[in-house]
């Protein structure tokens, strides 16, 4: 029996410049410096002989099929992205990019910048665009007041600032 799963949905084609580059830099990272070290050591691996008890001849071709698709997905991820460049002349007003600032009902803040999908991550407060905390944010002026549904509940939230770098 195999596991049937879902199409995952697109997320949005946005990306900044910064989060552009970094996608560039791993795809030359994979394709020019990792995949000829794999290849080398698989190489090395078949030369010994019987592959079907090499260890390094069958974690090589695994790790070489995980590049591949990495690559794969990278250079069709790239051809389709839209790289966000201008800042909106609102800039009082929340779109993709903006580094928002919130305050919560207890009075704590956090701050978060509204990236794309390719660009999250948890440990630098980037939340995707696609995000539903983010989708009640875009077109939000300072001092307005959002309700969330999120994971733990339904939260409120209170724009404090709104800045574009």
């Amino acid at each position: 029996m195999g596991r049937f799963r879902l199409p995952q949905k697109p997320g949005s084609p946005y990306i900044t410049e910064t989060g552009f580059q970094r996608l560039k830099a791993e795809l030359d990272e994979l394709w020019r410096v990792k995949r000829p070290e794999v290849t080398r050591i698989v190489s090395a691996a078949a030369a010994q002989g019987d592959r079907s008890e090499n260890a390094d001849y069958i974690y090589g071709k695994k790790q070489l099929a995980e590049i591949d698709r990495r690559v794969r997905y990278l250079k069709k991820r790239l051809e389709s992205l839209i790289i966000v460049r201008d800042t909106p002349q609102n800039r009082y007003q929340v779109y993709f990019g903006a580094w928002v600032q919130l305050r919560d009902q207890l009075g704590k803040e956090v701050t978060y910048r509204l990236v794309g999908c390719d660009e999250i991550d948890a440990s630098s407060e980037y939340i995707s665009i696609d995000a539903p905390l983010a989708k009640a944010l875009l077109k939000k002026n300072i001092n307005d007041e959002i309700t969330v549904d999120l994971p733990k509940g339904t939260e409120r939230f209170v724009i404090v600032d709104v800045q574009y770098q």
